[in-house]
């Protein structure tokens, strides 16, 4: 009898937890489906007022002159580029780190180079930016100098342009590849390694050509959160890229979607706030298919 109510209960208790996990997750749902439907119930009314041609495909933005026009072309392609630039030096780099503190580094180093890393996530994003415009952007202006001396055309930033802002990502997203990164190599087997290595394969051949594919569904997770972090930064970003509106190119002063909302929405009204709404919105759908694309990865993978 008394195993009997011991088995009723656990049975109620599971089914009690079930609910509550069904629960939660719907909840999720129905908060990433309302956001998703505020944002383009906000965003489309400014599209029909403008004109989506003039809006996605002109590149001038001045939506405080006469005759203003509201083009994001440049806003646009300065995100993808911005994010992919910092995709490609931080990935490269915190992988390789994850693999120094999984496979080669001695317990002791490992042990005082981990807590660094995890002090690098705990900084806030404004923090980063404030050392960047302190320590890099002097850097970057002594580097354009150099650079465009004697040059008419080139219009000085101060450093704070396109490739302080890309650094200053590079930089933000370290800490998270790193550590889902480093969690996946150590998630491999060592039946894997030890069979390699049986196989007359060197250590670093195992590592490269055996434990990293073996972790690669957890390393192409890693860059996805690295890649939402880069896309929806805005603070570090707003101090380092210098806010004008221009081509992505690595010595112009920058705007990104994220700090054309940080720097306007605070005194825009009318029309210009119906096309920030827009901006969010373009930048919502962004991530969205960022995200859409790297999770096709991760199944194929």
């Amino acid at each position: 009898m008394e195993r009997f109510l011991q088995r009723s209960r656990a049975r109620r208790i599971e089914a009690a937890a079930e609910c509550v996990f069904t629960a939660c997750a719907f909840l999720a749902l129905l908060a990433v489906g309302m956001i998703t439907l505020y944002m383009i119930a906000n965003g489309i009314p400014a599209i029909y007022q403008v004109g989506i041609k003039e809006m996605l495909f002109s590149d001038t933005w001045k939506p405080a002159a006469r005759d203003p026009s509201f083009g994001i072309l440049y806003v646009i392609l300065t995100s993808i580029t911005g994010t992919l630039l910092a995709v490609l030096i931080g990935v490269p780099v915190a992988l390789l780190t994850a693999v120094f503190l999984a496979e080669t580094a001695p317990a002791r180093l490992a042990e005082a180079v981990r807590p660094a890393v995890e002090l690098l996530a705990g900084i806030p994003s404004v923090v980063y930016g404030l050392l960047g415009m302190m320590i890099l952007n002097p850097v970057i202006y002594r580097l354009e100098q150099r650079i465009f001396a004697g040059s008419k055309t080139h219009q000085f930033t101060g450093g704070a342009n396109l490739l302080s802002a890309v650094l200053v990502l590079a930089v933000m997203i370290l800490p998270t590849v790193i550590s889902i990164s480093e969690s996946a190599l150590r998630s491999v087997p060592s039946q894997l390694r030890e069979c390699s290595l049986a196989l007359g394969a060197s250590r670093i051949q195992t590592i490269f050509q055996v434990v990293i594919p073996a972790a690669r569904p957890g390393i192409v997770t890693a860059v996805v959160l690295g890649v939402g972090r880069a896309v929806g930064e805005a603070m570090a970003v707003s101090l380092v890229s210098g806010g004008s509106v221009n081509f992505p190119l690595p010595f112009c002063s920058v705007r990104f979607l994220t700090t054309a909302l940080v720097s306007e929405m605070a005194y825009a009204n009318g029309l210009h706030r119906q096309v920030l709404f827009t901006v969010g919105m373009v930048l919502f759908l962004f991530i969205m298919a960022v995200n859409l694309v790297l999770h096709a990865i991760l199944r194929k993978t």
